[in-house]
Order: structure tokens, then sequence, then C-alpha cells
């Protein structure tokens, strides 16, 4: 049993649904039939297939649709044409006299109904994804390249940030040690002056009649 892929559509991916569905369209099949021959090639649902064809890949190809349109016409008006074989004649004849008559009829077809056409014009399309896959590449590579250089600053931010925290705190610790220096002299000249005031200050001591002597 194959396996229901999930993943998104690739270029290839729609490629293959646009040749498919534009070969069935071209030989008079159903949408449904090659919806179902994609999902077998390529591991998907047809449903999802018939939903990746009419919500996306379809409007890229309307001109390959009407050109296929055109070859599914010009290929069932040959194939009325084409004399009724004889009994002896296989269906193997019969269908290579169909394809000799259309061969032959294609000459005087306008070069954008042929096959080549169509050919070219899914080509065109395949480098024109390949194109934008390759854009992709290259912004999402820029991308990247922005999202480092914004690690970058953040990392330096935030270094930055640390050595303002830690000056901050120095600068703190160094402010109220100098107010404690501060409180220190002021505290020790207050003292100095107290002393020197105590100095002098007159002194007396008591003879022995109990008479006030002055020490000097």
């Amino acid at each position: 049993m194959t396996a229901v892929r999930q993943d998104a559509w690739s270029p290839d991916d729609d490629l293959i649904l646009a040749e498919v569905t534009l070969r069935h369209i071209r030989e008079g099949s159903t949408q449904l039939a090659a919806f179902e021959e994609v999902g077998e090639r390529i591991g998907r649902t047809s449903a999802a297939c018939g939903f990746r064809w009419n919500s996306c890949v379809r409007k890229r190809y309307e001109d390959a649709i009407q050109i296929a349109k055109q070859q599914r016409q010009k290929r069932n008006y040959l194939k009325k044409q084409t004399v009724a074989p004889t009994s002896q004649v296989s269906s193997l004849a019969v269908y290579d006299t169909e394809e000799r008559t259309f061969k032959q009829d294609a000459g005087s077809l306008d070069e954008g109904l042929s096959v080549d056409a169509v050919i070219r014009y899914l080509r065109g399309w395949k480098t024109t994804y390949q194109d934008l896959a390759r854009q992709i590449k290259l912004f999402e590579k820029e991308l990247k390249d922005k999202e480092e250089e914004l690690h970058r600053l953040r990392s330096e931010n935030e270094r930055l940030t640390k050595e303002v925290n830690s000056a901050q705190t120095d600068y703190h610790a160094v402010n109220d040690d100098y107010k404690t220096l501060i409180q220190i002299m002021d505290r020790a000249r207050r003292l100095t002056v107290l002393s020197n005031e105590e100095e002098a200050k007159p002194r007396f001591k008591m003879d022995a009649n109990g008479n006030l002597e002055r020490i000097e």
C-alpha cells in the first residue's frame, strides 16, 4: 500500500500533476483518472491531487488547457473521419492508421497547438519554479544571517547590561564608604574640639587647709 504523503507540494509535484492532467484532457480521458494516476506516482490521494489542481495549479495552465482541449477535439474529429476498418484489420492497425492521419494533418496546425509547445510551456514553468526556489533559498540564508546578527546583538546587550549593573553596584559601595568616612572624620573633629575645650578649662585642687588652688 502506498503511503499517503502529508508534506507540502513541491514544484516537481505540481509539474507532474499538470503534465498528467493535460495528457488526460488531450486524450479525452477524465480528470478523475488523471488525479488517480498522479496520486499513484507521487504518493498522494486522488482527492488531494484534485484539490491541488483546482485551487492552485489549474490557473497557471489555462492556455495549455485550451490547447489540450483543441487537440482532443482534433483527435476526435480525425477518428470520425477515419474509414471503418474491415473485419480482417486488427485494432493495432487501426490505431496506426489514425496516428498517421493525425500526424499528417497536424502539420497544418498552428505551432501553438503542438505537443512540443505544451512541453516547452511546462518546462518554462519548471524553470520559473526553480528560479523561485533559488530566491527562497537566498531569502532563507539572509533571514538566517539576520537571526544570527540579532542573537549576537542580544548577547552583547546582555554583557553591557551586566557591566552597567556591576558599575552601579561598585558606585553605591564606594559612595557608602565615602559617607562612612565623612562621618568618621566629622566625629573625630568633634572629639578633638571637645578635648581642646576640656584642656582649656581651669582645674583646681584643695590644699591642706581646705582652700582651692588652681592647677596650671
